[in-house]
């Protein structure tokens, strides 16, 4: 996945959403050596074409503050009290179509228990084969269209996160997954924003950048979605993670099988609906809240299936891929397969680093948003010298955030209700 301000393209993209053809118009042999000899010597004019355009330009999306009077602030609260006791209904979508199952759900508040944030219904594996269908029916259609159309589509939603849709997006995160405002930020909008953007932009680069052609021969590259329906499963920590394990599929040509997390329906449905807004097909997502077992047995089980996107827990991980390896004979293509599982990140800390310093890190990496990042600190190795200053600073920092309600760091890091 692409971190923050990295600039890294999105593996998910490139794994997922590429199927190459190399389309080559070639002289014969004895022609095209003499030409090919020179090129390879380093001779830059013997000829050699390359097919390059001008970049899109992206930058980061920059990270807003809300500070004190500040308009941003300001749009946030009121997003804020116009979720208050509300219970906003999500229904399946299959081929653009509202779909309402007997098998209802609620995404609870994480803070507020009582409060019912969203009201879903689970996709049987009727409906679930109904989405596939439904998927297949449009994906030549899909494919057929011109990368930069569905660059365009990516592009104009990540404008309309950044603006008008902004305190909404971060609003339902916070509500909904009980982030405070900047784990929200960094998240359904920066994050979010720059995968739609960045994604879009290296969708283009690859569309742009042409193998070398000399005068007797042209060739080019064609990136083709796969010839099947990709299944995104999304988790519940983070919003933008949701956005794009759909998204970047469907940015390259394919069509996708979303099953959002429970725990994150409010936000994974209304970026899905910000997609349509922003020009995306109905049918080139379905939108699909399923039974886990459910729904990977049916996906998996599927002679459509060729792809996975997937971020959630190992054990899951493994048994999706067991599934896939004893379902290849009937496939009609090799499935791919991409998942981000659980880790255990550490900090290495050098005896010169500042005690403080490393202790205000590891704390806030260990423990802001309850330690559910991925990158959350679970280990720390550091040397004797410098271990007796650090347990003595953590113990202080412990202890002054003992009792309940914590002051200050329940508040800023667990978004704990007070």
């Amino acid at each position: 996945m692409v971190q923050p301000g990295s600039g890294v393209p999105c593996s998910a993209c490139a794994a997922l959403g590429l199927a190459r053809r190399l389309r080559v118009r070639a002289a014969p042999e004895a022609m095209l050596l003499p030409p090919l000899r020179r090129a390879l010597l380093g001779c830059p004019r013997a000829g050699l074409r390359w097919q390059h355009r001008i970049a899109v330009e992206v930058t980061n999306e920059p990270i807003l503050e809300f500070k004190q009077g500040s308009p941003e602030r300001a749009a946030l609260r009121k997003a804020l009290n116009d979720l208050k006791g509300k219970t906003e209904a999500i229904p399946c979508m299959v081929g653009g179509e509202e779909v309402w199952t007997s098998d209802v759900k609620y995404q609870l508040s994480p803070f507020n228990h009582s409060h019912k944030v969203a009201k879903f219904c689970y996709a049987d594996k009727d409906l679930l084969n109904k989405a596939i269908h439904a998927a297949m029916a449009v994906r030549k259609e899909w494919d057929l269209r011109p990368v930069q159309d569905r660059a365009q589509i990516f592009f104009k939603a990540a404008d309309m996160l950044s603006g008008p849709r902004r305190a909404e997006m971060l609003a339902k995160t916070m509500i909904g997954q009980g982030k405070t405002v900047i784990q929200a930020e960094i998240d359904a909008a920066a994050e979010l924003i720059d995968f739609f953007r960045f994604n879009a932009k290296y969708a283009l680069e690859l569309e742009n950048s042409q193998p070398v052609s000399i005068p007797i021969s042209t060739n080019s590259m064609v990136y083709r979605g796969l010839e099947g329906f990709v299944a995104a499963i999304s988790p519940f920590n983070f919003t933008a993670i949701g956005g794009n394990l759909a998204g970047a599929p469907a940015l390259m040509g394919n069509v996708v099988l979303w099953k959002p997390s429970d725990a994150a329906m409010l936000s994974n449905f209304t970026v899905y609906r910000i997609l349509l807004e922003a020009g995306l097909p109905p049918n080139v997502i379905q939108f699909v809240p399923a039974d886990g077992t459910v729904f990977g047995d049916t996906v998996t089980s599927s002679e459509h299936f060729c792809g996975l996107n997937f971020t959630g827990s190992v054990p899951t991980f493994k048994h999706l891929w067991k599934q896939v390896s004893e379902n290849l004979d009937r496939y009609r293509t090799f499935p791919r397969l991409a998942g981000e599982c659980g880790g255990k990140n550490f900090h290495f800390v050098h005896g010169s680093a500042d005690v403080p310093s490393v202790v205000n890190g590891t704390l806030r990496s260990a423990f802001e948003y309850s330690g559910q990042k991925c990158s959350a600190c679970s280990r720390l190795y550091a040397r004797l010298a410098v271990a007796p200053d650090q347990r003595e600073t953590v113990g202080g920092a412990r202890e002054d955030q003992s009792g309940r309600p914590c002051p200050g760091f329940c508040d800023v890091f667990l978004g704990c209700d007070r």
